[in-house]
């Protein structure tokens, strides 16, 4: 039943507030990994499943709270993820030692993981069908900025208090946030009440994205299938996977419905959902790592590059839905918002060591248009033929590709940056030697220069060759980051087919879950 006035309004700010604590929360701690290491005297690849532990946790509950939601009810199951939340946020905070900060990120996860689908479906019950479109621009605000936020905070509370703050400033949100909706979102029916629970195939959902999510997040650091626990981990997902759906398809009471992929609108959204994912994800991951390590930006510089593009995505959020309600085929939205995604991957790849702040301005802009511009239309398109309780169904597998979609972005751009690092240096120092007139005019002005500072010849020598050693690794990391923004890009461009594979709607907007 929609809501209408004061209580519409309370209930949206609540589920979106509710979401973005968790959508900021997968990426706040990426920078306080040190501080954390340095506290609890652990090693960086320790301190990792900090990450790590809550990414894999947040993905197994996501295709699982559509279930969740039903069997409980929605407003019991959102009312307790946030309390939970809440609570391991604390927990969080007061850990004593890296083991149960792990164990309590896990905790965090799976309760984050309940969230984000729970949290949409019920802004889809709160507004009337004809502003759904209005709704889901609103929801999509927290589902872009999030990730591109979350790092900023952090940075911003490390720098100015301690790295526990990262998970206490969620508890004053959190309480909030649950007498919100304790006081106002209504309840629903407990549809799957008193039916047999689908054990197994929880713990095949377990096993399948567990080990695919673990596979993704430390595969790279691991040097991949070379070591024993990321072999197994593979196979487990592989197996999983296929065992899982068996067991979903076969059985009468399944915990995930894959007979919604009937409709082929999803189907495809599924796929569009994953790339949209791989862009956000990709972008957010090589960005910051781009302007902290090469050109020697602060945590905080790189936030406020970020920041106008966020707030751009903001501003276009609502006119999004409008449009969708005035009739403007989603695919050309979502057309648009790819176009626009490949524009700003290639003026980035044109970057170089000598760009400021104010060259990121246009490029982060335009994708921040792009982002408002596909977050909503590919959902609006991937959900647009369920119903009723295939709806939070819908919700959590979307949003599980989406996330999925973002592991495999950081993991393959990852692994493209370690490959592509070896191959552009074997190149430049092949230009490095006596026959390259180049080099030789260049080192011998180096060598000159450096003796008018009063190095000796052989002192002067020695670090001239220092120096276009650092050359060659800054041009490599260059070139190398350019090939990453080129393959987000190409990879948006490919995509752009596959939108006209979904259904056109006149007046497309997200379905009502009735019951």
């Amino acid at each position: 039943m929609a809501e209408k006035g004061l209580r519409k309004w309370i209930v949206t700010i609540t589920v979106i507030t509710a979401a973005l604590l968790e959508l900021i929360d997968t990426t706040i701690v990426n920078v306080s990994m040190p501080q954390i290491q340095g506290n609890l005297g652990a090693t960086l690849e320790d301190v990792a499943w900090i990450a790590t532990g809550y990414a894999v946790a947040n993905v197994i509950i996501l295709p699982m709270s559509g279930w969740l939601g039903s069997r409980f009810g929605r407003k019991n199951y959102f009312l307790f993820s946030i309390i939970a939340f809440t609570i391991a946020s604390f927990l969080c905070g007061n850990a004593h030692n890296l083991d149960e900060l792990i164990l309590f990120r896990i905790l965090q996860g799976l309760a984050g993981g309940g969230l984000i689908s729970t949290s949409q479906a019920i802004l889809i019950e709160t507004w009337p069908k004809e502003d759904l479109g209005i709704a889901t621009a609103l929801f999509g605000l927290g589902a872009v900025v999030g990730p591109t936020v979350g790092p900023t905070i952090g940075g911003y509370i490390t720098d100015h208090f301690s790295w526990p703050w990262i998970f206490y400033v969620n508890i004053p949100v959190g309480i909030i946030a649950a007498y919100f909706t304790y006081t106002f979102i209504r309840e629903t029916p407990k549809e799957n009440k008193g039916q047999p629970v689908d054990w197994w195939g929880i713990a095949l959902l377990a096993i399948a994205v567990g080990s695919l999510q673990t596979v993704l997040e430390k595969g790279e650091s691991e040097d991949w299938f070379a070591t024993p626990y990321i072999t197994v981990l593979a196979c487990s997902a592989i197996l999983g996977v296929l065992f899982f759906i068996w067991r979903e398809m076969s059985t009468d009471h399944p915990i995930v419905n894959f007979k919604i992929m009937r409709h082929r609108s999803f189907s495809v959204g599924m796929f569009t959902s994953f790339v949209l994912g791989f862009g956000l994800y990709g972008t957010v991951f090589v960005f910051p790592v781009f302007c902290q390590q090469l050109l020697g930006f602060s945590a905080q510089q790189t936030g406020e590059i970020l920041f106008p593009g966020g707030i751009i995505t903001i501003m276009m959020m609502p006119f999004i839905g409008i449009m969708l309600k005035k009739g403007i085929p989603a695919q050309f939205m979502a057309t648009a918002g790819m176009l626009l995604f490949f524009v700003f991957s290639n003026m980035l790849s044109k970057s170089t060591l000598s760009s400021g702040t104010s060259d990121f301005f246009w490029p982060l802009a335009i994708r921040g248009a792009g982002m408002a511009l596909l977050f909503v239309p590919l959902t609006t398109l991937a959900i647009q033929d369920l119903k009723g309780p295939e709806i939070g169904q819908g919700s959590g597998l979307n949003n599980m590709m989406r996330q999925l979609g973002g592991s495999f972005g950081i993991a393959s751009l990852t692994t493209l940056l370690h490959i592509r690092q070896g191959v552009h240096r074997n190149r430049l120092i092949e230009n490095i030697n006596p026959y390259n007139p180049a080099y030789v005019d260049r080192f011998n002005m180096m060598v000159k220069n450096f003796m008018a500072k009063g190095y000796s010849l052989l002192d002067a020598k020695h670090v001239a060759t220092q120096a276009i050693e650092v050359t060659v690794i800054k041009q490599t990391y260059l070139l190398t980051y350019t090939d990453a923004y080129w393959l987000v890009g190409m990879i948006m461009l490919c995509c752009i087919p596959l939108l006209y594979l979904q259904k056109f709607k006149k007046n497309a907007a997200v379905p009502v879950d009735v019951h």
